[in-house]
């Protein structure tokens, strides 16, 4: 053999041998990142009569994060911030999200700046830890007219901006109804993606509220991939009394319609998914927590520990 080549084949190997070695500790490194949580909505109810009772059967389920779905003047199920960082502390649980609707009265046009009651969401979900504020959500009728939903779309910037100085990240929650409406001829989600700035906004990719309106998590990732920090994890039954008007409802994960699995293997990827959220809002006729406890044991089955 010409010692040249000897020598490339050999130089080749190292590279190639680097290069895999590489991509197993980023592979590593991304895996130590990835988390399983569970939205509180899903147990609304009981949080609403005992929230601490709640938090404390969920984390004995083996629970570690939570995301929360309930803040009202500065206060978390009721309580103030730092308690409820505490609390949470106590039980070994983490927050690394909560859903907060920013609203266009959050943005103040005399002074071109957010109101207090916004800076002090910021604030507090900084307090708790978390890595992003997260908006579920949009007022009706923004969801129509161009401009208004360009002013509400530059908030989110803003909101991205102002969560940036405190080492968060803004994000945005999908529905249904962002992918059946169109504005100036383009599909709502695709103008909410293409005018927001995937390094100041992520998108927390529900799965389930999106086949009312005839979105395909696996289309959207393949079309968006990266854009995914965080995922509603979920599955679907169909139905005719499905939550908030849906033709479909929520029911324990893989005893519904959606590839549940496959799209969540996908988010991890190409989606660029870290956190992975289970939510259920429905339960046919089956305790909540017992539904969570279910949940996770599913998840763990795949893979994906809390």
């Amino acid at each position: 053999m010409n010692p040249s080549r000897r020598s490339f084949i050999k130089q080749t190997g190292i590279a190639m041998a680097g290069t895999a070695l590489f991509s197993d500790a980023l592979d590593a490194a991304f895996a130590k990142k990835k988390l399983t949580g569970l939205q509180l909505y899903s147990v609304r109810e009981d949080m609403k009569s005992n929230a601490l009772a709640t938090l404390q059967q969920l984390a004995t389920m083996g629970y570690k994060h939570v995301e929360h779905a309930n803040y009202v003047d500065r206060k978390f199920y009721g309580y103030p911030a730092a308690e409820f960082k505490k609390i949470l502390n106590d039980l070994g649980l983490k927050m690394p999200s909560g859903h907060t609707v920013m609203r266009t009265q959050h943005w103040d046009a005399a002074t071109k700046d957010f109101t207090s009651e916004w800076k002090f969401t910021v604030e507090d979900a900084a307090l708790l830890g978390q890595e992003f504020v997260i908006s579920p959500s949009m007022d009706e009728k923004l969801r129509t007219g161009y401009d208004g939903l360009m002013h509400l779309l530059d908030l989110f910037n803003k909101s991205g901006e102002l969560c940036k100085k405190v080492g968060m990240q803004f994000g945005y929650h999908n529905h249904d109804f962002e992918f059946n409406t169109r504005v100036n001829g383009q599909l709502l989600y695709d103008i909410i993606l293409k005018q927001t700035d995937p390094l100041l906004v992520m998108q927390q990719l529900d799965i389930g509220n999106m086949m009312s309106g005839g979105g395909s998590a696996l289309e959207i990732i393949k079309q968006y991939p990266g854009r995914f920090a965080s995922m509603h994890v979920k599955d679907e039954i169909k139905t005719g009394n499905g939550e908030m008007n849906s033709q479909y409802e929520s029911t324990v994960l893989g005893k519904g319609m959606l590839p549940v699995k496959e799209i969540i293997d996908q988010a991890v990827k190409i989606g660029g998914t870290k956190h992975f959220i289970i939510e259920q809002e429905s339960y046919q006729g089956q305790r909540p927590l017992d539904a969570m406890k279910e949940n996770l044991a599913i998840m763990k089955k795949w893979g994906y520990k809390s």
